[in-house]
């Protein structure tokens, strides 16, 4: 305790003891390592100077992508807790309870329905802060409703992935959505409903290795890694030094993997040109976003 501490009323201390202004006010772009203004980098949709997409979770996803921010929120089924009773250091549903506390949502998957410039659509986004967007059957679970949901209204499909991988908590479970969101991409061809992909940073593991990978139409924010084994591991692999951008969206775009890169203020308009040609239906004139 020092000389000041000794002195100050307790009253006087209490008023100081906690902060009433929150702590994110500034963010630091990872590209330059300029620090943001938290509203300047909304009104860029989250965007740095540098051109950094920061990653951003489905509210700020849902408002940006469809119209007026207007769209309806699906309810997801729920799953069994913790199957195999997994723990590691700490138990599977102690870091459930901590991923949900700290985004606001059951998992890593939200659904919503809007439109697109006009477009109705399904979108289901992928959100990284739940645990890495790990594929786990929730995940899975919401993947195909998803599916059911678009077949059952006739409507495209779009999806914006963000993961880690499988969530190793639920082992060969987590491992067993893959084949299972793959029959659901086969539900929506055999009703020929369009399945677009959107890929962001950054997509790996067993996600890229299934649904992220069987679009009929790949999309990809710039500069997303996209792969199923990180650069790292594989140079500690095949010890090699990799190319510049090696795994990137212009790399890929490059080889051939993914259709097009495409900057987050233009993906409403990319998205509606592409479902309203491949729905046969008429979109209606785009809005430009704030901060365009």
């Amino acid at each position: 305790m020092n000389w000041i501490t000794k002195l100050t009323p307790p009253g006087v201390k209490k008023i100081f003891t906690k902060r009433d202004t929150p702590d994110n006010f500034w963010l630091k772009c990872p590209k330059s390592g300029e620090m943001v203004f938290h509203t300047d980098l909304e009104a860029k949709l989250h965007v740095t100077p540098a051109g950094h997409h920061m990653r951003i979770g489905p509210e700020f996803r849902f408002g940006y992508t469809f119209d007026d921010g207007e769209y309806e929120r699906l309810e997801l089924p729920d799953v069994a807790t913790d199957p195999l009773k997994f723990k590691d250091d700490k138990k599977y549903t102690e870091r459930l309870k901590l991923a949900r506390a700290k985004t606001g949502t059951k998992d890593a998957m939200a659904l919503a329905i809007g439109k697109i410039h006009g477009v109705e659509t399904v979108v289901l986004v992928q959100n990284f802060a739940f645990m890495g967007g790990s594929l786990g059957m929730a995940a899975g679970e919401a993947f195909i409703t998803a599916c059911e949901h678009a077949i059952s209204r006739h409507l495209p499909f779009v999806i914006f992935t963000a993961a880690g991988g499988a969530r190793m908590q639920e082992g060969a479970l987590s491992l067993m959505q893959m084949p299972r969101t793959t029959i659901g991409v086969q539900m929506l061809r055999e009703k020929g409903l369009p399945y677009i992909v959107v890929l962001t940073d950054p997509t790996t593991g067993g996600v890229t290795a299934s649904y992220a990978m069987l679009g009929d139409v790949h999309l990809a924010e710039p500069e997303a890694l996209i792969c199923f084994a990180g650069p790292r591991v594989i140079e500690q692999t095949i010890r090699e030094k990799l190319p510049e951008g090696f795994q990137r969206s212009e790399y890929l775009q490059a080889k051939g993997m993914i259709d097009q890169v495409v900057a987050r203020k233009d993906l409403p308009e990319v998205l509606s040109k592409i479902l309203s040609v491949l729905m046969q239906t008429e979109r209606t004139a785009p809005k430009i976003a704030n901060g365009a």
